[in-house]
């Protein structure tokens, strides 16, 4: 091993956690000493968006530096807003994704978690670069009890199921020592993890270990983030007893805001998971990497999922295909906290689905008028006004400033229909869409000897 070797990248990526569910993001309810320090000795992004409130769509982003409207991961077959058990469509084999980008680097590349970006052979992790995957390739709460199509909630490892259905208050932690051996294995070698987490996860009460069950003065949520600071300590701690901490990028965010009801918090925003309001997009996000990235550092510079993809080939000497659009930009110069570096996107497109439902637009957010507003199960809520919010004077959305501002409105209703152009509006498909994939006869994921 050389000091010279290209960084290790890895990616935690939570299951409906709320920017205020962390204690350097705000929680008082919450132990979180691991993620705690973690933001000491590097960076807390406060205004990182993912590019949908729910998880399928959101994950896609992550994966392909897309919206997901481009990639077609915006809806199922059926017009659900995820992928449901035993789906005919996944991400196209043929989108680029991070860990396609970095193989052409020469990384070894591994998913341990929560897929759902398909669960038939084709979409699974293996057949998009992955050389490990260890899993449910669904959400934790799509289970065979709520629907008889379905098969008893897979674990798998590659495309093999290896427990079904599984043991859903040991995941976490087979997750955390997957995570851990694989690191140990590629001790030499430059490494890709991406690491999905199902909890807290889609349940209203998650399912915990024994050793996290009742500890948190929050309940079974309280424990389920309690367990995930834990299991973020222990990767940190192995890449420091490996001697990898300054050869190693670590990302700790989250798919979409807690869900309402379910004991999160999405602080001091308003709204929850599944709306396109601050609290159900804008998430909290730690960056690490020392020697790299200053400590103690916090930047509200407006960054999204869609970045790291860009921002990873960048740091690993990788070209990105130029004859794909890609809707991540490069972000490293925010942070690295490079002098004077600003935010490389000046807009920001919040969909629901097929919606587009707002626009944020510097410090502005432009909430568009409809007639018929949607929300993450398809059913019409009604109309909804025109409405603009300064974010930075207004975080919680509650003032209407658009009588004040008709020119900033009219720009940014000029820029929504760029959007609707290229990435579509109700039914009506972007004339810059791909296509997802599909097959014709999905069957489900059913138990298996390795």
């Amino acid at each position: 091993m050389t000091d010279n070797r290209k960084p290790n990248f890895i990616l935690i990526l939570c299951d409906n956690l709320g920017f205020g569910d962390i204690g350097c993001f705000g929680s008082e309810v919450h132990n979180t000493p691991n993620l705690d320090n973690m933001a000491e000795e590097g960076i807390r992004l406060t205004s990182f968006y993912v590019s949908s409130p729910v998880c399928t769509p959101s994950r896609a982003s992550f994966m392909t530096g897309c919206y997901a409207q481009r990639v077609d991961m915006h809806l199922d077959e059926k017009g659900g807003c995820v992928l449901r058990p035993v789906s005919a469509k996944g991400l196209n084999p043929n989108e680029n994704t991070i860990a396609k980008t970095l193989k052409q680097q020469g990384y070894n590349t591994a998913c341990i978690g929560k897929w759902h970006l398909g669960d038939q052979p084709e979409f699974l992790p293996t057949n998009h670069v992955f050389d490990y995957y260890y899993g449910i390739p669904y959400s934790e709460d799509m289970i065979h009890e709520r629907n008889p199509a379905w098969p008893p909630l897979p674990l798998m490892r590659n495309e093999n199921v290896i427990e079904a259905p599984v043991d859903l208050k040991t995941i976490t932690v087979r997750y955390t020592q997957e995570a851990v051996d694989f690191i140990k294995r590629n001790a030499d070698n430059p490494f890709f993890l991406y690491i999905p987490h199902a909890t807290p996860g889609s349940e209203k009460i998650p399912q915990v270990s024994k050793e996290f069950y009742g500890k948190s003065s929050n309940g079974r949520y309280g424990d389920s983030v309690e367990e995930l600071d834990w299991s973020t300590g222990q990767i940190l701690s192995t890449l420091r007893k490996l001697n990898l901490d300054d050869k190693t990028l670590v990302v700790f965010t989250s798919d979409n805001g807690a869900v309402q009801g379910h004991g999160g918090s999405n602080e001091p925003f308003r709204g929850w998971g599944y709306d396109t309001l601050e609290g159900g997009m804008r998430m909290p996000c730690i960056i690490r990497w020392p020697g790299k990235i200053p400590s103690r550092e916090v930047s509200d510079e407006l960054c999204m999922a869609m970045d790291f993809l860009p921002t990873f080939a960048g740091l690993s000497g990788a070209n990105l295909p130029r004859d794909t659009i890609i809707d991540g930009k490069d972000i490293w110069p925010i942070i690295a906290c490079e002098n004077k570096a600003v935010s490389p996107h000046e807009v920001f497109y919040y969909y629901q689905r097929d919606q587009l439902q707002a626009v944020r637009y510097g410090k502005w957010k432009l909430h568009l008028p409809m007639e018929a507003r949607y929300n993450h199960g398809g059913r019409n809520t009604g109309s909804s006004p025109l409405m603009l919010f300064d974010l930075y004077a207004d975080i919680k959305e509650s003032t209407d400033v658009s009588r004040n501002n008709p020119d900033l409105v009219k720009k940014i209703l000029e820029i929504a229909e760029k959007a609707r152009y290229e990435l579509g509006d109700l039914g009506n498909p972007g004339s810059q869409q791909r296509k997802a994939g599909f097959v014709s006869n999905p069957a489900p994921r059913t138990l298996n000897k390795e």
